[in-house]
């Protein structure tokens, strides 16, 4: 049960008419927990609100298009998502598409710091694989003097929706009932499924148990291979985006024992950013659960992980000093 405080949760979406905005926006205006939902992005956004506007559920919808309502959008907002950002395009390099998202995550941190300092910010944007819009958060809310470490979000959720459909797949459980923490990174080697951890407990011989960490870690190329060059992942993404953004909300309301994943700035590797299972609260993070006891073969893939992630942050340190 819900308490009323903040049953009237605004929630902004900044990027709402794209690939994963879309169903995002879907699945937020299904929700008792959203009072006002805010859309925000550069074209159709009059559109996806006046479509969704029709649904018979009591959240507001509002749409904003452009830089100019940018502003507008984000006011008074509780909690702001961001699948904000373009996918790959062919003959576009990874460099490129860095280039391009950090520049619209930084206009977009600018964005938040100014209108909704106090909000959650739910980060899905693309490459996630990167600390890079994490940490530009932190740069530009620090510039305002608003930035709380445990108010902004890596949306890592995708990974551990998928550790647990795999998993229930190959034992035969219901899905809806397991848990499997996933903790490091959001790309290939640095994705850390905690198989050892999960709830209920499950274990798989060592070469079913190295296929299934393949598996969870390859399952972006997965399905842009059976999208054969029509996209890539946005309604699991979306599905993913919108189970966090509810653990947040209930978190706000009160509710207890509210446990997820993210790529938070952390104390808990030598890392700076790091992944791991985060008890939510009233205020954000509550408390960094940290990595928990890993098996031997977990404890190699974090030795393995750490230093391609520690490769990214470097990177995205460098880009932020040259933008500036």
């Amino acid at each position: 049960i819900h308490s009323f405080c903040i049953n009237n949760a605004k929630v902004a979406v900044l990027g709402a008419s794209g690939g994963i905005g879309q169903p995002l926006s879907l699945l937020l205006k299904n929700s008792p927990l959203v009072g006002e939902l805010s859309l925000f992005d550069i074209a159709h956004t009059p559109g996806v609100a006046a479509d969704l506007s029709h649904i018979e559920t009591r959240a507001r919808v509002t749409g904003y298009m452009g830089p100019d309502q940018l502003n507008d959008a984000l006011k008074g907002c509780d909690v702001v998502v961001i699948p904000a950002g373009v996918p790959r395009k062919p003959g576009m390099t990874r460099d490129d598409l860095f280039n391009t998202n950090a520049t619209i995550v930084a206009t977009l941190a600018d964005a938040c710091a100014r209108n909704c300092p106090e909000a959650m910010i739910c980060i899905i944007a693309n490459p996630v694989s990167t600390p890079v819009p994490v940490m530009w958060f932190e740069i530009v809310m620090k510039k305002y003097g608003v930035y709380n470490p445990n108010r902004v979000f890596g949306v890592t959720t995708l990974d551990i929706v998928r550790a647990n459909a795999f998993v229930a797949e190959l034992k035969g459980l219901d899905p809806a009932r397991v848990n499997v923490p996933v903790i490091g990174g959001h790309a290939g080697k640095t994705i850390i499924p905690l198989i050892s951890q999960a709830t209920p407990k499950v274990e798989f011989p060592a070469d079913q148990l190295s296929a299934l960490t393949a598996r969870i870690q390859d399952a972006g190329t997965e399905v842009v291979k059976a999208k054969a060059g029509a996209g890539s992942a946005t309604l699991s993404m979306a599905y993913a985006g919108a189970r966090f953004t509810f653990s947040i909300l209930d978190a706000m309301n009160g509710k207890e024992g509210v446990v997820e994943c993210a790529y938070v700035r952390s104390e808990e590797t030598e890392c700076k950013y790091f992944s791991t299972p985060l008890l939510l609260g009233k205020q954000g993070i509550e408390k960094n659960l940290g990595l928990g006891k890993l098996s031997a073969f977990e404890e190699k893939l974090v030795a393995e992980a750490i230093g391609e992630l520690k490769g990214s942050i470097k990177k995205g340190e460098d880009f932020v000093a040259n933008m500036k």
